[in-house]
């Protein structure tokens, strides 16, 4: 019984790896042109419906409520269970859950002014940008 020369079998190989990764490119460019998914390339729009979340942060979980303010272009932001000495946790609250909840994709959350700590919670507006 005769073996087949290694140089030989190197040779059956190659082209039948050839194929396969014409066949392979065929199959996804195949799948491409047959896809039913729509990529939208327009400008996102922020999300302006009102929203009431619990917000876990440092291991607490705060109440964060916001209501679309359509003069202003604004959320007015409020945020409750913080101490009035939590300023910057206030500030924090409200810039991530702004950009989570209600900013396209690629933007953050922005205060517009400073918040303010009236009846139990603070109060500061924002927007998206």
């Amino acid at each position: 019984m005769q073996a087949l020369p290694r140089r030989g079998f190197a040779g059956i190989t190659a082209p039948m790896k050839k194929i396969a990764l014409v066949i392979c490119c065929f199959a996804l460019l195949g799948a491409c042109g047959s896809s039913k998914v729509k990529v939208n390339s327009g400008p996102a729009a922020v999300q302006t419906a009102p929203r009431s979340e619990p917000i876990f942060y440092n291991g607490k979980t705060y109440q964060l409520d916001y209501n679309y303010i359509e003069g202003q272009g604004a959320f007015d932001m409020k945020v409750s269970g913080l101490s009035p000495k939590q300023q910057q946790d206030a500030v924090n609250i409200a810039t991530s859950g702004l950009s989570y909840f209600a900013c396209p994709d690629g933007q953050r959350g922005k205060l517009i002014g400073m918040p303010v700590y009236v009846s139990k919670k603070w109060t500061a507006y924002a927007k998206c940008g």
